[in-house]
């Protein structure tokens, strides 16, 4: 190679100076510049790729400011849904208070010489042993020991046990510890009324005491009798299930279903004055 460009190194220089004439002619007698033109073709294709880099690139911005354009419009229509439901609830817990407290003005039509304060449940506690609920008023209410707790409708629930400042047990007529007068409205007949530890998680009490002559039907309404001064008179407590013959093959008890629903039961009403 060198010995190639030592004997036509001349020639290489008058042909490299030739070509460069020939270049400037053309350019003179043409009007362009034939380097130009090799340099335009040859700078094409890094133009386009670079515009086409440039397209991609925006095309993502794109894409990701619209992304999050729409992630913002998701998160407004999710907290719009969130608080449409929240006045839903809010619509249908107003609803059930409005009939409850339609209720409870039919109750007092009916007693009117009673006085209810109205409380809810913030606490059931139910075993093989005990039956009671806690609810949100206590002494500062006036709620006190033995006030009769009734739902909406009048049914007997139980008799607050526990008073305290703002909160009050209540235990349940399905409690074994409870006892009350009963009485058979349709028959007119008295005894007595119990929780029993066999009855209570079938959610049912017991009616004792009754006489051989007792004629009771399924579906007889059972009440308070007023006797023993804790509970008024009329009270409505369940109605007769099934009637039993005790052992002795004389007594008679029978199973009572209570009226309110005790395990289901949120509001209630603590009877505070009998109206004596």
């Amino acid at each position: 190679m060198r010995r190639f460009f030592r004997s036509n190194g001349g020639l290489l220089l008058i042909a490299a100076v030739l070509f460069a004439a020939v270049l400037a002619l053309g350019s003179y007698i043409l009007g362009f510049d034939p380097l130009s033109g090799v340099l335009e073709v040859l700078a094409t294709p890094f133009r386009t790729a670079s515009s086409a880099v440039a397209g991609w690139t925006q095309e993502q911005y794109d894409r990701a400011f619209h992304y999050e354009e729409l992630a913002a419009e998701n998160e407004a229509l999710r907290q719009r849904v969130a608080e449409l439901e929240k006045d839903a609830i809010a619509g249908q817990d107003a609803v059930r208070e409005n009939e409850r407290l339609k209720d409870l003005l039919g109750l007092a039509e009916e007693r009117p010489e009673l006085q209810y304060l109205d409380a809810a449940v913030v606490r059931r506690a139910s075993s093989n042993w005990t039956s009671d609920l806690t609810i949100d008023r206590g002494t500062s209410s006036g709620v006190e020991v033995n006030d009769c707790v009734i739902d909406q409708y009048g049914h007997l629930i139980g008799v607050v046990t526990e008073a305290g400042l703002n909160s009050c047990v209540v235990t349940t007529i399905l409690d074994p510890t409870l006892e009350l007068g009963g009485r058979v409205a349709r028959t007119d007949e008295d005894a007595i009324l119990e929780g029993d530890f066999t009855l209570m998680l079938d959610g049912m009490l017991r009616l004792s005491f009754l006489s051989e002559e007792a004629r009771l039907v399924t579906g007889d309404q059972v009440t308070t009798s007023g006797l023993g001064g804790v509970f008024p008179p009329g009270l409505v407590v369940g109605a007769v299930r099934t009637l039993y013959v005790e052992e002795d093959g004389v007594s008679r008890y029978a199973q009572v279903e209570p009226a309110a629903d005790i395990a289901g039961a949120q509001y209630v009403y603590v009877i505070v004055d009998y109206g004596e």
